[in-house]
């Protein structure tokens, strides 16, 4: 078996920055014009709205009144605009939150709704390490050792610490735009253990946090920010190689019109733009080679995602060959050190 050495990068020095709670927009993608929220068995859940507060027992109707920005709760007479629901004491509560017909699930936190010109937009406050877990559990592969899920934890929360305001009215949103989240992990569960084990550990560069990236699969070799016309901000990240997915790439092949091909820039904002017109699945990454045959361009490719920063299927075979999650980190993200939030 591969062993590695422990590199001396591994700092616990506090930052400036703070841990705190983080704010998700939820459910976001349905668009829902009607949300019903249920305190979880056992729990208390006390709501205000419109200046009143009571304790929810049984689930609560939210629903898309018939005046712009407005919502009904219970079909009561009065609409409002917001409603906010804790545990009575102004901490996180249990509850889930039912889009009719088509999703229900359950969060741990301070909830928020409030009616937008179209939909309902819901948003939970919650303490960092319970999205950091939650992430971890809806983020990582299936099966991945502890020291990727501790890496994968560290690398979460630095983007989460870091990357707050990236939408209006809360911080992050619950898809692949900021980072999946589901359901929080049960206590014991392998996300939940990776985030208690790491919990404030953040990625620093130049003393500073940054909002690490990662992706699924990088075909090989990961990315730097330059390689893909992406500006640099705060990390530039560095190209490195991936041994897993240099052995075993994961390959994709599409053909593309040469109207098509055309648009292809070698950058990231060029493939999320053929993306979005083709499909996610049609060009899923940015490690590849184009070949013209007649009129039309043949793409083949490798990997899954943008391949910047850690590689989730690098990371899971550096672990199950004896890598520490600090090597992990250390492989992905040179030049890094991993400091601790207060």
């Amino acid at each position: 078996m591969k062993r590695f050495q422990l590199f001396a990068f591994f700092l616990l020095a506090p930052l400036n920055a703070h841990a705190g709670d983080v704010s998700i927009g939820v459910l976001g993608l349905f668009h829902p014009r009607e949300i019903v929220v249920a305190p979880r068995a056992g729990h208390v859940l006390e709501c205000s709205a419109g200046g009143k507060r009571w304790t929810v027992t049984t689930p609560l109707r939210l629903r898309f009144g018939a005046a712009r920005g407005k919502m009904i709760v219970d079909d009561n007479a009065a609409p409002v605009t917001a409603v906010r629901c804790d545990d009575g004491q102004n901490g996180p509560a249990e509850f889930s939150v039912a889009v009719p017909q088509k999703i229900s699930r359950r969060y741990a936190g301070k909830l928020e709704v409030e009616a937008q010109p179209h939909e309902l937009v819901v948003a939970i406050k919650m303490e960092m390490e319970v999205a950091v877990a939650s992430v971890v559990a809806a983020e990582s592969p299936p099966e991945a050792p502890m020291e990727a899920l501790k890496a994968q934890a560290v690398a979460v929360r630095s983007f989460l610490a870091a990357g707050k305001g990236r939408h209006r009215g809360f911080d992050f949103c619950d898809t692949t735009h900021c980072q999946f989240l589901r359901e929080p992990p049960t206590p014991g569960s392998p996300a939940a253990r990776a985030a208690a084990e790491t919990s404030g550990m953040v990625l620093a560069f130049q003393d500073e946090v940054f909002a690490a990236m990662y992706s699924a699969s990088c075909g090989g070799k990961t990315h730097s920010l330059e390689e893909l016309g992406i500006p640099v901000r705060d990390y530039p990240y560095f190209a490195v190689p991936c041994e897993y997915c240099h052995r075993h790439p994961e390959r994709w092949v599409a053909t593309l019109t040469a109207e098509d091909a055309a648009g292809l820039k070698g950058t990231e904002s060029s493939r999320l733009k053929l993306a979005r017109k083709l499909g996610w699945q049609t060009f899923p990454s940015n490690s590849y080679s184009t070949h013209r045959q007649g009129d039309q361009v043949l793409v083949k490719g490798t990997g899954s995602g943008h391949g910047i920063g850690l590689c989730q299927r690098g990371a899971v075979d550096m672990a199950r060959q004896g890598a520490s999650f600090q090597q992990i980190l250390e492989h992905y993200y040179p030049n890094t050190t991993v400091k601790r939030l207060p």
